[in-house]
C-alpha cells in the first residue's frame, strides 16, 4: 500500500506518462526549442523582448478565439469548415450595418450573434438528425455565410464609428520602451481559453463532449443526451467564430467579404498541432493554446529572419502538422496495445 506522501507523486507520475497527454507535452516542447532557436539566432534583433512575445498575440488572437470553439468540436468527434466564412460575414454584418446603414455596432454585433449560433445549431442538427456528414454540413454553411457576405458587398468596407476606434485603439501598457501590451483581442482570447477550460473540465456537459467523441454508441447507452450535446458543440463554435469576427474587426477596422479566406484550416490546425486527436476524445484548451503560439512563433522567425518568403511559414506548419498527425496515430495504436494486454 502506498504511503500518503507517495500518493501524489504516483499520480503526477501517471499524469505525465499518460498518453492522453504526450501531444500536449510534443507541442510544449517543440515550441520551447523552436522559441529558443529564435533566442539564439535573432536575440539582438529584438526577438526575446517581451512586445515580440505578446504580438503574438495581438496578431492572432481572431484565430485563437476560434480554435477554442474548434477544440470542442473536434473532441466531439466533428468538423467545422465554416469558422471562417462566418467570422467574415461577421465583420461584413458590422461593417455594413454602421458605415452604409447607420446602426450602432453593438445591435450589428448582436445580430452577428444570432446568425452566427442559429447557423452553428442548424449544422449541428443537420449532422445529428439528418446523418450529414460533418465535413459536407458544416462545408454547405461556410458556402451559404461566404454567399451573403457577397450579397452585402463585394467592396471593402471600412469602419469609422467611436466605440470601435476606441475598442481597437486600446492598450494595456507593460512595458513603455519598447512598447509592449496587450488589447482587448488578447483579453478577449485568453477569456475564452478559461471558458472552454471550465467548459470542459468542471461541467457536466464537457464530460458528456468527451464521452461522445471517445464513442458516440457507448454514450448513447449510458443514457447521455447525445443528440442536445452534439447540437450546442456546433452552437458554441459558432459562438466563437462571430467572436473572432468581431477580433478580426477591432483588429482591422473593415469588413471585406474575401477575408479569412482558409482561416478553418489555420484554426484546424492550431487545435491538431494542440494535441487534439481527429478522431475525437482527446483534447485540452492548454494545448490548443500552445498550438496557436507555435503557429504564430513560425511567420514571426521568418519575418526576423528577412530573406525567406512568407510561404515557407505555410511549409512549416504543413510538415508540422504532418508529424502531430503520424505522432498521433502512433500514441492512438499504442494505447490499443496497452489496452488490449490488459485485457
Amino acid at each position: 500500500m502506498l504511503s500518503p506522501a507517495r500518493v501524489p507523486q504516483a499520480g503526477f507520475r501517471r499524469a505525465l506518462t499518460n498518453p492522453k497527454y504526450l501531444m500536449v507535452y510534443a507541442t510544449i516542447g517543440i515550441f520551447a526549442l523552436t522559441y529558443l532557436f529564435g533566442a539564439l539566432m535573432f536575440g539582438d534583433k529584438g526577438f526575446t523582448s517581451l512586445r515580440t512575445f505578446l504580438l503574438l498575440f495581438v496578431d492572432n488572437a481572431f484565430i485563437g478565439i476560434s480554435a477554442v470553439g474548434m477544440t470542442m468540436v473536434l473532441i466531439s468527434g466533428g468538423i467545422d469548415l465554416s469558422v471562417g466564412a462566418v467570422a467574415s460575414l461577421t465583420g461584413m454584418i458590422i461593417a455594413y450595418g454602421s458605415t452604409v446603414l447607420g446602426v450602432h455596432p453593438l445591435l450589428c454585433m448582436g445580430l452577428a450573434l444570432i446568425v452566427g449560433v442559429g447557423l452553428g445549431l442548424t449544422m449541428g442538427a443537420m449532422i445529428h438528425y439528418l446523418n450529414v456528414p460533418p465535413f459536407i454540413a458544416t462545408l454547405t454553411g461556410m458556402f451559404l455565410a461566404r454567399g451573403v457576405c457577397s450579397l452585402i458587398s463585394r467592396d471593402s468596407i471600412r469602419i469609422s464609428h467611436d466605440m470601435i476606434d476606441a475598442w481597437a485603439g486600446w492598450r494595456f501598457r507593460i512595458v513603455q520602451k519598447p512598447l509592449a501590451f496587450i488589447n482587448v483581442n488578447v483579453i478577449l482570447f485568453f477569456a475564452m481559453i478559461l471558458i472552454g477550460i471550465i467548459i470542459l473540465h468542471k461541467t457536466r456537459f464537457g464530460r458528456n463532449v468527451y464521452a461522445i467523441g471517445g464513442n458516440e454508441q457507448s454514450a448513447k447507452l449510458m443514457g447521455l443526451p447525445v443528440a442536445r450535446t452534439k447540437v450546442w458543440v456546433y452552437g458554441f463554435n459558432g459562438f466563437c467564430s462571430v467572436l473572432a469576427g468581431i477580433s478580426y474587426v477591432l483588429y482591422l477596422k473593415s469588413g471585406w467579404n474575401l477575408s479569412l479566406m482558409g482561416a478553418e484550416l489555420d484554426v484546424i490546425s492550431s487545435a491538431v498541432i494542440g494535441g487534439v486527436l481527429l478522431t475525437g476524445g482527446v483534447g485540452y484548451m492548454v494545448g490548443t493554446l500552445f498550438g496557436v503560439m507555435l503557429q504564430s512563433i513560425i511567420p514571426s522567425l521568418i519575418n526576423f529572419e528577412g530573406t525567406l518568403l512568407s510561404w515557407w511559414g505555410k511549409i512549416a506548419i504543413g510538415t508540422l502538422l504532418l508529424i502531430f498527425v503520424v505522432l498521433q496515430r502512433i500514441v492512438v495504436a499504442s494505447a490499443e496495445r496497452q489496452k488490449k494486454k490488459i485485457e
